[in-house]
């Protein structure tokens, strides 16, 4: 039967050379896209060099302005751009965690300066923004990280998520981000000099069920950066969203590095070496998977992600119920 429909289908190109060159034609225009999209992946990754820090006033008496700095991927932008040559201002929660990290800046790159700021960016209202915008009036601000964010405890339906963490992850991720941002962006502007570079995450690059509402938050920082990112170019402002995957980290409850889950130091460089406009995938595993991801169809790749949380939750829930037993 296949041999039959062959040479029928053989026998109809025979006898219309006009469709066989044009399919030849369209196999030759996917076979050039796929090759393009290939070798373009291994540029940006690879290949492509980033903006240098100098460009955003390193050694040159600039701050970095660094939000969610009291440890994981926060702590570590801090003490990497601080050895680099800016000088810091830390925000986060705890006042006691900040000034550690202040005095490991002092400790490992003593030329910088540091400043720290006490904010809780899940009640902060307009007092505690004001208070941020004088604290940063007089600095020259090169970088600003916008590092803080908060994912759900575990994964679950939006029916069964705690009103609570939902208004956390909006005044966090989307406020918070957001506030920030307007407060710094107008001084870079003016000096014609400086980068945003607000952490992103995969759960923003496509739906992820079961983390709903941490998803769209993720998803309104990418669609935030690319609109800032055309506002801000011709002022000399970079502004980049960096897509991650995980990274070892409280949030993420990873505790060991892999190939596909950087430890904090790791990642850090790999996005300060790699910087650039737009939306970017600084660590070569991570852009690795986002190409895989793009090239899937978006159905499997949600399909997946929700039946990955699935399990999550499942395993976090046992855990939860040997915790109780214990207590």
């Amino acid at each position: 039967m296949a041999d039959s429909t062959l040479q029928v289908v053989n026998a109809h190109l025979s006898a219309h050379p006009w469709l066989a060159l044009g399919l030849q034609g369209l196999g030759a225009l996917s076979l050039a896209s796929a090759l393009l999209s290939w070798t373009s992946f291994l540029f940006r990754t690879f290949l492509r060099p980033g903006t240098r820090l100098a460009k955003f006033g390193a050694k040159k008496g600039a701050w970095a302005v660094v939000t969610g700095a009291s440890d994981g991927i926060g702590r570590e932008f801090a003490l990497q751009l601080a050895q680099a040559g800016f000088n810091v201002l830390l925000a986060a929660r705890s006042t006691e965690k900040l000034d550690a990290v202040a005095q490991e800046i002092k400790d490992k790159a003593n030329s910088a300066e540091t400043k720290t700021f006490a904010i809780d960016f899940a009640y902060a209202g307009d007092a505690a923004y004001d208070a941020l915008k004088s604290a940063i009036t007089d600095l020259d601000i090169g970088v600003l990280v916008n590092n803080v964010g908060k994912s759900h405890e575990m994964p679950a339906d939006l029916v069964d998520t705690p009103a609570d963490e939902l208004r956390d992850i909006l005044a966090i991720n989307v406020a918070a981000t957001t506030r920030v941002t307007a407060l710094v962006a107008p001084g870079m502007a003016a000096r014609r000099r400086g980068l945003i570079l607000t952490i992103g995450s995969f759960a923003g690059s496509a739906p992820a069920p079961m983390l709903a509402t941490y998803s769209a938050s993720k998803a309104y920082l990418r669609t935030f950066s690319l609109a800032l990112a055309a506002e801000l170019a011709p002022a000399g402002v970079t502004v980049e969203h960096a897509n991650t995957y995980f990274v070892v980290s409280a949030m993420s409850k990873i505790r060991r590095a892999s190939a596909l889950v950087p430890a904090p130091a790791a990642y850090v460089r790999a996005v300060l070496r790699g910087l650039a406009p737009g939306a970017q995938t600084p660590y070569w595993s991570h852009a690795l998977l986002d190409y895989v991801m793009n090239a899937a169809p978006a159905r499997v790749v949600q399909a997946y992600t929700h039946g990955l949380h699935r399990d999550i939750r499942k395993r976090a829930l046992r855990k939860k119920e040997r915790e109780a037993k214990w207590q």
